[in-house]
């Protein structure tokens, strides 16, 4: 039981990998903080993580807004008297209606929302914790980069791969700032991964794109959430107190 009492905030907690994220660590006794925008979502993976005899606790909160963000981070270290992880969940390509748009096919517009939905909530979220854990003297977060942050990604914009890109980076940055204080920031670069948003995208490609895809993993088939969650909960448990600053690729060898 790697998580056993410890409070562990995941944003974007509903759906995917963040899903995933909490379903694993309420099985290894973390106390969930679950966060997301949507209230059904939330209210369904909050009884559903009860029911199998896990902690949790639903909060709804937009990671683009720094005085809820700020107010939930407080309300968590008054009620439980610590943040132990923060897994930065929220982000993603199809916030825009063509996740595929070439970069002149870009607007600003699309740009700017690409940037700020997969850069402010990481950057607020990590401003609201980081007195909370270097007072604490320990603590891990592990954000979500992408293939795409690394150029790999054939299916994502440039706006995408900028976006996860800064993610990368920032984690490296933040882990000097942090690691004298005893506080770990790493993060996972995922490759195509099926989760709920995702997978309607990849059941509209044709047969012969979905096996080209197949193809170039070494390991043959396509990343599950459960793949992401698992290194994910690696990188934020004490069998990794000597890893920070880097990001793993969890690609299958892509």
């Amino acid at each position: 039981m790697r998580f056993t009492d410890k409070v562990v905030v995941i944003t974007a907690a509903a759906s995917g990998i963040g899903k995933a994220t909490a379903e694993m660590m309420a099985r290894e006794g973390a106390i969930i903080v679950a966060v997301d925008n949507n209230q059904g979502r939330l209210d369904a993976l909050v009884d559903t993580l009860r029911l199998d005899g896990g902690r949790a606790h639903g909060r709804l909160v937009d990671a683009l807004n720094q005085s809820q963000v700020d107010a939930l981070v407080a309300g968590v270290v008054t009620e439980f008297g610590r943040i132990d992880v923060l897994v930065n969940a929220v982000g993603g390509s199809t916030i825009i209606s063509r996740p595929a748009a070439t970069t002149e096919e870009l607007t600003l517009e699309e740009w700017q929302k690409i940037i700020a939905f997969n850069l402010d909530g990481t950057f607020l979220f990590c401003h609201a914790v980081i007195p909370v854990m270097t007072r604490q003297g320990d603590g891990k977060i592990v954000n979500l980069a992408s293939i795409a942050g690394r150029g790999l990604s054939v299916s994502s914009s440039s706006a995408y791969a900028a976006a996860k890109g800064g993610i990368i980076a920032f984690t490296k940055k933040l882990s000097l700032e942090l690691g004298p204080h005893g506080v770990n920031v790493n993060a996972i670069a995922p490759s195509l991964t099926l989760t709920e948003r995702i997978r309607p995208h990849w059941e509209q490609r044709d047969p012969e794109a979905q096996a080209a895809e197949i193809a170039r993993t070494p390991l043959r088939r396509v990343a599950q959430a459960k793949d992401q969650a698992g290194v994910i909960c690696f990188l934020a448990s004490h069998e990794a107190d000597f890893v920070t600053g880097l990001t793993i690729d969890v690609t299958g060898g892509v």
